[in-house]
C-alpha cells in the first residue's frame, strides 16, 4: 500500500490512523481534483485536522489538492502543523479574518470558514474578538467567495445556536431553536454564529453562492488544546499529567461527545454533498454522557496511572462563563441522509485521545 507523503509526515500514530480512515471514506473526492481549498482558523483544533485531512485525501487519492491555511497566529500553525509546513501543496497565510482582507488575499474554489474562539474561557475576556470573527469575518469571506467565483462556501457554526432547548428531553433538530438572551455577554458566541448562518443564507439568495453550514457538538480528540478550559480537555490533561480529575460542578450536565475523525468526515460530507443554504448537525447522540460519568470513564481508561476523581466547586470566574444548558443533544437524521454516521464510542475516542498525548 502506497501512503501519501502527508500521511507519512504525520508522526503521531493515532492521528495517522485517523487520517487514513478519513481519506478512505466513501465521498465524492473527485470534486476536489485540481482544486484549491482555503481553510480559515488553521491554527485551531478543528481546522488543523481539516487541513491535515485534505492533504491526506489529496495525497492518497492523487487529486492535486492545494490547501491554503489562513491563521491569525503563525505560532499556532507551527505548533499544530509543524510536520506539514514543507509540503508543496500547503500554503500558510497570516491574517485576522475579523479585519478586511488584503488585496492579494488568495482565491479558492472551496472556502471553509472555521476561524472562531470556541472556548468559553474567551467569552468573558474577549467577547468582541469572539463575535467579530463570526460576523465581520464571515462577511469579508463571503464577499471574497463571490468575487473569486468560489464553487462552495462552508461555515462552521455551533450547536450553541439552539440556545436553551424548549424540551431538553427531545433530540434537537435543525429547526428546534430555544432561548438565547442577546444581552448576556456569553451570547457573543451563539448570536454571532447565528448571524453568520443568516449571512450564508443571504449570500446564497442574493448572489447564488453555494453556502452550507455545519453545527458541531462537543468535538474532541488528538490535537485539542489541553488548556482549552472545557471540562473534557481538563480531564484528558489530568490523565496525561497523572493527577486526579477534579470536577468543578455537580457534573450532572449531559453532553454528546463526537470524536474528531468522525466529525471531520461529517464536515467534508457537508462540504461535498450538502444542500445549498442548508445547515447540518454534526454530533454523536449515541455518545451522550454526564460530565460526572465522563470523569469516571476517563479516569478508568488507564488504570496504571492511578487517576481518581473528586469534587471542588470553586467561586465562579469572571472569565469562564458557564453555559446555562444542562442538555442539548442533536438529532443527526438530516446529515445521515447524506450517508454520514459517527462510529467512535466515548471510551474508544477518549482512549485514543489520551494515547495521542502519551
Amino acid at each position: 500500500m502506497i501512503e501519501s507523503q502527508q500521511l507519512i509526515s504525520e508522526s503521531n500514530p493515532v492521528i495517522r490512523e485517523d487520517l487514513k480512515r478519513i481519506a478512505s471514506a466513501t465521498l465524492p473526492w473527485e470534486d476536489l481534483r485540481d482544486k484549491t481549498v482555503l481553510v480559515t482558523g488553521g491554527g485551531g483544533f478543528l481546522a488543523a485536522y481539516l487541513v491535515k485531512s485534505l492533504l491526506a485525501v489529496g495525497g492518497l487519492n492523487k487529486l492535486n489538492i492545494k490547501v491554503i491555511c489562513v491563521a491569525r497566529s503563525t505560532r499556532s500553525v507551527e505548533a499544530r502543523l509543524s510536520a506539514y509546513l514543507g509540503a508543496p501543496d500547503l500554503f500558510v497565510v497570516q491574517h485576522d479574518v475579523s479585519q478586511p482582507l488584503p488585496g492579494d488575499f488568495p482565491r479558492a474554489d472551496f472556502i471553509i470558514h472555521s476561524a472562531s474562539q470556541a472556548s468559553p474561557k474567551y467569552y468573558g475576556v474577549d467577547p468582541v474578538g469572539t463575535l467579530l470573527a463570526n460576523s465581520a469575518g464571515t462577511m469579508y469571506l463571503l464577499e471574497h467567495a463571490v468575487k473569486s467565483q468560489a464553487e462552495k462556501f462552508l461555515f462552521f457554526s455551533s450547536g450553541e445556536v439552539y440556545g436553551v432547548p424548549i424540551d431538553s428531553n427531545q433530540l434537537v433538530g435543525e429547526q428546534d431553536y430555544g432561548y438565547i438572551d442577546p444581552m448576556n455577554v456569553r451570547s457573543c458566541y451563539a448570536e454571532s454564529k447565528r448571524i453568520g448562518e443568516t449571512m450564508c443564507a443571504a449570500w446564497r439568495q442574493q448572489y447564488g453562492l453555494h453556502t452550507t453550514v455545519v453545527r458541531p457538538f462537543h468535538t474532541y480528540g488528538p490535537g485539542m488544546a489541553l488548556d482549552d478550559g472545557r471540562v473534557f480537555a481538563d480531564f484528558v490533561a489530568d490523565v496525561v499529567a497523572k493527577r486526579n480529575i477534579i470536577l468543578k460542578s455537580d457534573g450532572l450536565a449531559l453532553r454528546p461527545f463526537c470524536y474528531i475523525a468522525d466529525a471531520t468526515i461529517g464536515f467534508l460530507t457537508v462540504l461535498l454533498s450538502g444542500g445549498k443554504a442548508e445547515a447540518y448537525n454534526v454530533g454523536n447522540p449515541e455518545a451522550e454522557i454526564s460530565i460526572r460519568d465522563l470523569a469516571t470513564v476517563v479516569a478508568g481508561l488507564f488504570p496504571e496511572r492511578g487517576i481518581g476523581t473528586q469534587f471542588d466547586v470553586p467561586v465562579r470566574s469572571s472569565a469562564y462563563l458557564k453555559s446555562p444548558i444542562t442538555r442539548s443533544c442533536p438529532s443527526i437524521e438530516k446529515i445521515k441522509s447524506l450517508g454520514w454516521s459517527p462510529i467512535v464510542t466515548v471510551q474508544d475516542g477518549f482512549r485514543r485521545t489520551i494515547q495521542s498525548f502519551l
